[in-house]
């Protein structure tokens, strides 16, 4: 567990505190497991990128917020390099104002080196992701005052070409411990941040925060309180991401009645 959080015994009271014990909880659960080929490594940016995604909760996440968007899991040029979601390292460090030393994996993949913010390679999910929220709500400030970007998982599995590996591309027997430990780490996040909305980013994460608003892990006055919703995800390997996301997911926001708050470009 990182050091600047307070022992699991005494009850954390800020929401940051709480986000960064359940983060630090999940680590402790998801790194003595195991998983066969063709998985070769497997990284946790909660782990060797803690500093930053410590920055980006104690920063963006001070309080409840009316909005949890929910992506899958990092991306290689994303939250791989930087520990923050969607993690685009121009935007982490140009418009969200944040940079913190990144360690490396203990056994790091030779075609997906970990060099933090010096990574020249453009995250394409996180670009669009941000440069949405900004011409959206303006600012980053302005946006994360409204809401707050999660990933259900923190875990990367890489096989020996360098090629990701989804959550549900993993053998059943290996992904049960996963999804109990980031169901859990989903459920203490959503009590903290106490939302209007949870929004999947893409069919996935909405089906884990079904899961879990409708499970025994969340209290169930704090999950009545939560409506569910669903965007397309940003990736480029989606078509019709590609055919004009943000135009997409301002419709479909705009569908269920949810409009950025303190302004915008609307």
């Amino acid at each position: 567990m990182p050091k600047t959080l307070k022992p699991p015994d005494a009850a954390p009271r800020s929401t940051p505190d709480q986000l960064l014990a359940a983060s630090a909880s999940l680590t402790d659960e998801l790194t003595p497991l195991r998983f066969s080929a063709p998985v070769t490594h497997v990284y946790n940016p909660l782990d060797y990128a803690w500093a930053p995604y410590e920055a980006y909760v104690r920063r963006f996440a001070v309080g409840p917020r009316r909005i949890v968007l929910l992506g899958m899991n990092p991306g290689p040029f994303g939250m791989m390099q930087t520990g923050v979601p969607f993690g685009e390292v121009t935007a982490v460090r140009d418009w969200m104002g944040l940079s913190a030393p990144v360690a490396t994996p203990a056994e790091m993949h030779p075609r997906r080196p970990i060099e933090g913010f010096a990574c020249r390679r453009s995250e394409v999910s996180g670009r669009r992701m941000w440069e949405w929220a900004n011409r959206r709500w303006g600012s980053a400030e302005q946006f994360f005052s409204d809401a707050f970007v999660l990933n259900y998982c923190p875990m990367v599995w890489l096989e020996a070409s360098g090629r990701n590996r989804t959550p549900v591309q993993l053998p059943a027997s290996e992904l049960a411990p996963v999804y109990q430990a980031c169901d859990r780490h989903l459920a203490q996040a959503l009590t903290a941040l106490q939302p209007d909305w949870a929004i999947g980013i893409g069919g996935f994460a909405e089906k884990r925060l079904r899961h879990v608003l409708e499970g025994s892990d969340i209290d169930s006055a704090v999950a009545r309180g939560i409506r569910i919703g669903q965007i397309l995800h940003p990736s480029p390997a989606s078509p019709a991401a590609n055919r004009g996301w943000a135009e997409a997911v301002d419709a479909q926001l705009q569908a269920l009645g949810i409009e950025p708050a303190g302004g915008g470009a609307g």
